[in-house]
């Protein structure tokens, strides 16, 4: 235990002196002029637009905006993330308990899978309208796949000794996806949930930035248009923050619901 604690330990040190290590980088690289600051702004003067952006500025002066802007695209990603989830499990279930619609249906998945979501917007467009209603069908059909392949692949490699008990103690197909079906393939449906919320970030920037929908997507390409570098990395540093955090929070999730697993 005390060696596991150990390099837990030694790799957060790590991680958190390669952190260190880039931000220097990028101090010398702006103050020593070796990029225009029109291109790269100042780790600080990107700190203070960010404040000033979130409205924590000094004397509460910020406009708020950004602020604004994160709660529009992290509410866009967690729906659309919940959305994906739900069905992603719902099909993966109905796909990998029978080896026969497996059979008949993973032609199909992939060929779908490798579609990337963003070169469906114009369809969705077309479809939706310019509307936050598209964004999210988008978003939840981009994040949608890792749930799917992963809880196909999970309750197709439920051993085979499991099914003949239930086909034995005469259960419902309903009880054996419950009780002994779904918990196998968890560890494998967390890991695509995982995976989807990072898909469900970056599809949400991209349609708030084609779509023209409020968020930090359509903040950071204003941003870009106007040369105003200090808000372009303020957007590019908080998208950054909200994968981070986002993703700690569903691995200690996960460690959590997999108790079971560990020795």
């Amino acid at each position: 235990m005390n060696g596991r604690n150990d390099r837990f330990g030694l790799g957060w040190i790590g991680s958190i002196g390669v952190l260190i290590a880039l931000v220097a980088l990028w101090w010398i690289a702006s103050n020593a002029g070796w990029v225009s600051r029109v291109f790269l702004p100042t780790p600080q003067a990107t700190f203070a637009s960010l404040l000033e952006g979130l409205n924590l500025s000094a004397g509460n002066d910020g406009n708020g905006e950004l602020l604004a802007f994160t709660q529009a695209t992290v509410g866009r990603m967690v729906e659309g993330w919940l959305l994906a989830s739900l069905f992603g499990v719902l099909l993966g279930a109905a796909i990998g308990v029978s080896p026969s619609v497996r059979a008949w249906v993973q032609p199909t998945l992939e060929f779908i899978r490798p579609l990337p979501a963003s070169a469906l917007l114009p369809l969705a467009i077309s479809i939706f309208g310019l509307n936050p209603g598209m964004v999210l069908f988008v978003v939840a059909f981009g994040a949608m796949w890792p749930v799917l392949l992963a809880t196909v692949h999970g309750f197709a490699a439920v051993e085979p000794r499991l099914s003949e008990v239930a086909r034995c103690l005469q259960m419902s197909r309903a009880a054996y996806i419950w009780k002994m079906g779904l918990p196998n393939a968890m560890p494998d449906i967390l890991a695509g949930m995982r995976l989807a919320l990072t898909i469900a970030l970056i599809v949400a920037v991209v349609g708030e930035m084609i779509a023209s929908q409020s968020g930090l997507g359509q903040a950071i390409l204003l941003a870009a248009r106007a040369f105003r570098a200090n808000d372009l990395f303020a957007g590019i540093v908080l998208l950054g923050l909200i994968g981070f955090v986002s993703n700690a929070l569903l691995a200690l999730a996960e460690k959590r619901l997999l108790r079971w697993q560990q020795p």
